[in-house]
């Protein structure tokens, strides 16, 4: 029975601020990532205005997540920093490096290869979702439409950042698939997971 009683205490710790238990399971788990920094507004940070996502958005140049303190409130509030974090393990362990060299010499393919960078960010969310202990989620029963169409991360000024559309059911897909915890599952097309695999530390 005390067993039983300490896991429901911890469970209910975990629910009660999964934004935190998303953010120290990618600490954790990957080198050099941002720290979540709650604001008022994203607008005016990091060079974002109103065309930016006004719920949560990384600078690169900080290495910061903004997370407006209206959208930590929400039921997806650990799905929006855990996306976040995604394009952060990239930025920060060479995925977006080598996606934007693949994007400025095939420049007829953009809207493809930004595609398949939004697949392994919403995989990588995912599988943040696992590391953190989190129960299972879809995006489809927290959202209505795509959160992530517009300007959302890149350096400062963030209203130039890059905008993707790829649509919440297929959004949900790659995310579904990271809960499955294997990283490796994460590579999309041609756009391998081996960086962010061999970036983990396995807890």
């Amino acid at each position: 029975m005390r067993l039983a009683v300490i896991v429901s205490f911890l469970a209910g710790q975990v629910a009660a601020d999964p934004v935190a238990a998303i953010s120290d399971a990618a600490q954790g788990a990957f080198a050099r990532l941002p720290q979540v920094s709650p604001v008022d507004a994203i607008g005016g940070n990091c060079g974002a205005d109103a065309h930016v996502n006004n719920q949560v958005a990384y600078c690169t140049s900080a290495n910061l997540i903004y997370l407006s303190r209206a959208a930590a409130a929400l039921p997806q509030a650990a799905y929006l920093v855990a996306h976040s974090y995604g394009h952060a393990i990239q930025v920060r362990h060479g995925v977006a490096d080598f996606a934007l060299a693949q994007i400025t010499a095939r420049r007829d393919e953009e809207d493809m290869l930004r595609g398949l960078v939004a697949r392994q960010v919403d995989c990588i969310a995912g599988f943040l979702f696992h590391e953190a202990g989190l129960p299972p989620g879809s995006l489809q029963d927290w959202l209505v439409a795509e959160p992530f169409d517009g300007t959302h991360w890149g350096r400062n000024p963030l209203r130039i950042g890059p905008q993707v559309s790829i649509g919440l059911a297929e959004r949900d897909l790659w995310f579904q698939r990271g809960q499955g915890g294997d990283l490796a599952a994460c590579t999309v097309g041609e756009l391998s997971s081996a960086l962010v695999v061999a970036a983990y530390r396995p807890g």
